[in-house]
Formats: C-alpha cells, structure tokens, sequence
C-alpha cells in the first residue's frame, strides 16, 4: 500500500506541475493561503479561528463525501492539495499512515504541519480492550516492521482537547499568515469560550446524573469523552473497528449488563443501523430500553457543512443525548 501511495504521489504531482491534474481546486487562487485539514472537526475549528478573514484562506476538508476516517484512501487530488497547502492539519494515527508518503513529496519548503495526536502528547491514550468487548484480530505487520500499541484516534471528540489544540492551530495559523496572527488570536480565545462553556455543561449533567455507565451496542469512540467527566462504559467493540457484526456472546454480556445496572438507554453512533442495539434490548428483562444515537463527528459531509453543521452543535446535540442517556 506505502508502495502504491508513493508513485501515486509521485504521478499525481508531476501532472499537477503540467497540468493542473485535470482539476479546478488543486492550487488555490493566488494570494490566498491553502489550509488543509482531514475530517470535519479541525476543518471547523480552524473555519471559526479564520473568521473574517475567510476570503484570504483557502480552507479545504479531504473527508468530505461521508466516508469514515478508518476506510478513506486519498485520491491524485487529495495527495496534490496535501503536497503543496501552506498549513496540513491531520489527526496522526493508524488511519492516517497514507500522510508519510504525502509528506515525502511536499512542494511547499514552508508548508506547516499538525499533527494532532502528536501535538498532544501524554494526553493520549491507548486504545483497550475491556470486560465484553470483543476483541479485532490483530492484522500482520509489513516485512522489517515491528507491531506497536494502537492509539484512540478519537481526540476530537473531547472538548478539553479541542480547547487546547484550536490554541495550537491559531498559533500555527499565524505563523503562516503573520499579517493576522492576532485576529487568529483573538477568533480563537471567543471560540475556546463556548467550548470551555459546553464542557462545564457536560460536566454538569454528569454530576446530577443518576447513572455513571454508558452502554454502547456499538463502537465505542467516545473514550476522551468519557474519562473527561468519568464515565463508565460497556460497548462491544473498540473505537476504531472495523467490526459490524457482534457474536451472540457479546450480545448476551450487554444485555446482562443494560439489567444488572438498570440502564434504561443503550447507545449507537451516527453510522449504524441499529440492528445490534435492538439485539442487546431483545435480550433484556424488561426489553423496553430506548435506543440513543451519538455522533462521532467522522461522516460529516460538505453538504452537511453547507446545511449549517458545526463542531458546537454536533457536541450540543451529543449532550442531549448524554442527558437523556444517564437520567
């Protein structure tokens, strides 16, 4: 796949250099700085530290057709924007091991690059494997490899993280464009304000909760989430799994737990069908549990973006849920 990546790349910017690569947003227009970003929610975050100064910014989102951030494979345009942008912002993990081969062939000596796993250091966590949850078979690493621990990608998904590394993209914003560094600065401090403001919100509905456990029939990409305000969780499978399919075992072992613990809730994000929850509930005693959807903020599309969708309000609308899930 690395092997793929590289002559793709290769390719696809030298045709760039020729031809453009055959498409119209490639290169942005002149003058104008070119920003970016993999998923939505740094596409966002930088969307509100850019703020008025958007027709001087180019602002791109790779991801922005709905495909989940564990699947996507960059197309010759993507690689092309990656290699010559003034600012690459990407979240660093498993998912992201095409960004090497990206970054081998920038054609921008000044380009600035996030990488936000990276950027946050001790803050992140390995991914685990806990009481139920069933476990992915482990994939077989490349020839002179060595196999390492597996991060939770799912940084985004904290509001404390997002706090601090929207300081961090303002401050790597201005030192692209220098000419603005202290508007950045200041779009930056009112955004961090609502965040910080939504956070104490959470905080607080995890406080007056009647349940401390979660109960996802589902993947489970909410771990920062959840030791942020310390939360329990049950899910069956972990953040980053590529698992649909839960065995009848692990059905069994959340049902128990949704009736040991009184869950009137069981939880699934964004992409499911809600095959597994009503599964996990037809297996309880009382079998009358609500099925609650959270969203993970890894499938928004640039028509959602255009239809008004924000980091802020997807978070909102995960609090309701939360609210709703531990009354």
């Amino acid at each position: 796949m690395k092997k793929t990546l590289a002559i793709l790349l290769s390719l696809c910017v030298l045709a760039g250099l020729l031809t453009g690569c055959g498409a119209k947003s490639t290169a942005p227009k002149a003058n104008k700085i070119s920003v970016v970003t993999t998923i939505f929610p740094m596409y966002d975050w930088l969307r509100e530290i850019v703020g008025d100064n958007k027709d001087n910014v180019e602002l791109t989102m790779l991801l922005d057709n709905g495909v989940d951030l564990h699947s996507y494979q960059p197309n010759a345009q993507d690689l092309v924007k990656v290699s010559t942008c003034d600012l690459f912002v990407y979240v660093g993990g498993e998912s992201d091991k095409w960004v090497d081969d990206a970054l081998a062939s920038v054609q921008n000596p000044d380009m600035v690059v996030v990488n936000l796993m990276e950027s946050l250091g001790d803050a992140v966590k390995e991914e685990e494997i806990i009481e139920g949850m069933e476990a992915e078979e482990e994939e077989e690493a490349e020839e002179g490899e060595e196999e390492g621990p597996e991060y939770d990608e799912h940084v985004w998904l904290s509001l404390r993280n997002a706090s601090a590394l929207c300081r961090l993209l303002a401050e790597k914003l201005g030192e692209v464009d220098a000419q603005n560094a202290d508007l950045y600065t200041k779009n930056m401090e009112s955004y961090t304000a609502k965040l910080n403001d939504l956070d104490a919100q959470y905080q607080a509905a995890v406080d007056g909760a009647q349940t401390k456990t979660l109960l996802f029939a589902d993947r489970f990409p909410f771990r920062y989430m959840a030791e942020d305000y310390g939360l329990q969780y049950y899910a069956a499978f972990v953040g980053c799994s590529a698992e649909t399919e839960a065995s009848f075992k692990t059905i069994l072992f959340l049902a128990g737990k949704v009736d040991e613990l009184g869950l009137k809730s069981i939880l699934q994000i964004e992409s499911a069908d809600g095959s597994i929850a009503r599964t996990v509930s037809e297996n309880t005693k009382t079998k009358d549990q609500k099925i609650l959807t959270m969203n993970s903020l890894q499938s928004v599309t640039a028509q959602d973006v255009d239809d008004g969708a924000s980091y802020l309000a997807i978070m909102g609308e995960n609090l309701d849920t939360l609210r709703a899930a531990v009354q």
